[in-house]
């Protein structure tokens, strides 16, 4: 089976696996304009992983609890949350710095500088820190997923501790980094392979990929995969193969 990687619009992506196993990052899938209809109620979920906990990142998680029971991994305050909210639910909560192995793929939280709450009837409830997520299944390229994040010089560190070739770079502005951030981001990175997201979702984002396109070093251009959500890309050992 061909492992894919597919943007769910906004933060969201699908990781399938060469196994068939499914891996969500930030399923916001339901209530996101950005996805498309037929994605919208995913068909098998084997594992979730979190950046943080904001609704447009853990939007989904419940409904997934309720259909597929997946383990659930993220920050241990953000995963403790929200196991008291939903009364239940597979959560193996970490923090930042720390490594876990889950069904055989191997999960990592970095840093991420954004914040993190979760909105209830309440009030807002504390979330942890926010992260980025190293995701490193056997036979397949590393995939560093940033998060909500500003650009900052530790990811100079991430690239010498995991040598992601998959970067996963949000670039929307306003809550995150917009163009030259992401670009600075993407050149002490260095990727095989450059997905942008967390843009186009909403008016107040930005509305293409063309300003960071444009903001890239002009070797790193071609490494860029600006996509439509829904279209996958073939996830393989050395990054992003053709689509």
């Amino acid at each position: 089976m061909e492992a894919t990687i597919t943007w769910l619009g906004h933060a969201a992506f699908r990781l399938v696996l060469s196994d068939g196993r499914t891996v969500y990052i930030d399923p916001w899938l339901t209530e996101n304009p950005a996805c498309p209809a037929a994605l919208k109620k995913p068909s098998r979920c084997d594992l979730v992983l979190l950046t943080h906990g904001h609704f447009d990142h853990v939007g989904d998680v419940a409904a997934l609890v309720d259909a597929f029971n997946p383990t659930i991994v993220g920050n241990y305050d953000l995963c403790t949350a929200l196991n008291r909210i939903l009364g239940k639910g597979r959560f193996s909560g970490m923090n930042t710095g720390g490594t876990q192995t889950v069904d055989g793929v191997r999960v990592s939280l970095t840093k991420a500088f954004h914040s993190s709450a979760i909105d209830t009837p309440g009030g807002l409830i504390y979330a942890g820190m926010p992260n980025g997520l190293v995701v490193n299944a056997p036979g397949l390229a590393v995939v560093y997923h940033a998060g909500d994040t500003d650009v900052f010089g530790d990811m100079s560190l991430i690239a010498r501790l995991w040598s992601p070739q998959v970067c996963i770079l949000p670039i929307g502005d306003l809550f995150t980094m917009g163009a030259q951030g992401a670009a600075l981001a993407a050149e002490m990175l260095q990727p095989s392979a450059i997905i942008p997201c967390h843009y186009k979702t909403f008016p107040i984002l930005a509305s293409s990929a063309d300003e960071f396109r444009q903001a890239l070093a002009p070797q790193l251009r071609s490494r860029l995969h600006a996509r439509e959500p829904g279209r996958s890309l073939t996830w393989t050992a050395a990054g992003i193969g053709a689509s």
